[in-house]
C-alpha cells in the first residue's frame, strides 16, 4: 500500500498559490514557528489560535508566545478565537480514559479544523500546524481537513524535510516557551 507524500501534494499546491490567503490554524508558537517560516514567502497568512482543548493557564502562555513570535517576525497577521474548553469536554465525553493519539484526538483535531474550515470562508486556503508533531497522525490530520474544505484544504506533513527539527531550532533562536504536551489535561496526565 502506497502512503499519500502529504508534503509533495503541498508543494504542488503552492506552485499556483503565489500572494493567495491562508487561516493556519496553530496549537503554539514553536510548532507555528517552522510551518509559517516554509509558507511566508507564499501565502499572506493569518494565524487562528483555536485551542478549547488547552487549559486556561497553559492557553494564556501559548497565545501570548504565538503573538509575540507573530509581532517579532512579521510573518503573519494573528486571530483568535473564544477560549471555551466546555466544547472539546463535551466532544470527548466518554473517551477521557483513551490512549493518547486514539479516537479522543481524532475528536478534537475535527474540533479545531471545523472551527477553522468555519472561519475560512473569505480564505484562498486552510491548514493547520498539527501535522508538524511527530506525535500526531498526519494522514488522519489531512483525511479531516480535506472532508471539511476540500478544494481550500492545503495538505501538509510539516515534519518532512526536517520540519519537526527546525521548529526546535527556532524555538531556541526566538526564546519560545516550549510545552512536552500537546495542552489537553489528558495528554499532561500521560507524561
Amino acid at each position: 500500500m502506497n502512503k499519500v507524500d502529504f508534503d509533495k501534494l503541498m508543494q504542488g499546491q503552492m506552485k499556483d498559490a503565489q500572494g493567495k490567503t491562508l487561516l493556519l490554524h496553530c496549537c503554539c508558537a514553536p510548532c507555528s514557528s517552522a510551518c509559517l517560516e516554509r509558507l511566508k514567502d507564499v501565502f499572506k497568512i493569518t494565524v487562528l489560535f483555536y485551542n478549547p482543548n488547552i487549559e486556561d493557564e497553559e492557553y494564556q502562555k501559548r497565545k501570548a508566545e504565538l503573538k509575540r513570535l507573530i509581532g517579532e517576525t512579521g510573518w503573519a497577521d494573528f486571530m483568535d478565537c473564544d477560549h471555551d474548553t466546555d466544547e472539546f469536554y463535551s466532544i470527548v465525553a466518554g473517551l477521557e480514559d483513551l490512549k493518547e493519539g486514539g479516537a479522543r484526538c481524532l475528536k478534537c483535531f475535527e474540533l479545531r479544523l471545523a472551527k477553522t474550515a468555519e472561519l475560512a470562508k473569505d480564505f484562498d486556503y486552510f491548514t493547520t500546524t498539527l501535522t508538524i508533531s511527530p506525535l500526531k497522525n498526519a494522514k488522519a490530520i489531512n483525511d479531516i481537513g480535506f472532508a471539511l474544505g476540500r478544494e481550500k484544504w492545503l495538505f501538509s506533513d510539516f515534519k518532512k524535510c526536517d520540519g519537526y527539527l527546525r521548529s526546535l531550532q527556532l524555538s531556541k533562536k526566538f526564546g519560545l516557551y516550549r510545552q512536552n504536551y500537546c495542552g489537553c489535561i489528558f495528554s499532561k496526565r500521560d507524561l
